[in-house]
């Protein structure tokens, strides 16, 4: 069984929410619903970051001023 959905306030920027409007009306689907989709994929993609630091935790780490240096020295600078 499903959770009743929360009820929320959010205030979006008047040219977004038109944009929106018209996304949810040209899609058959509810402003709600996209704002739900875009909140999850957000999420998922910040899962996926955490994922990847946790992943590179162990990788040797590298000075901006060195990583810098290397890219001059191969020429890609």
């Amino acid at each position: 069984m499903r959770t009743p959905a929360k009820r929320a306030t959010v205030y979006l920027d008047p040219d977004l929410h038109r944009a929106l409007k018209h996304k949810a009306a040209e899609t058959d689907q509810s402003v709600s619903d996209l704002v739900n989709d875009a909140v999850k994929l957000s999420l998922r993609e910040d899962a996926l970051d955490l994922a990847a630091f946790g992943e590179r935790a162990r990788e040797p780490s590298i000075s901006f001023e060195a990583a810098l240096k290397d890219l001059r020295r191969r020429g890609r600078l």
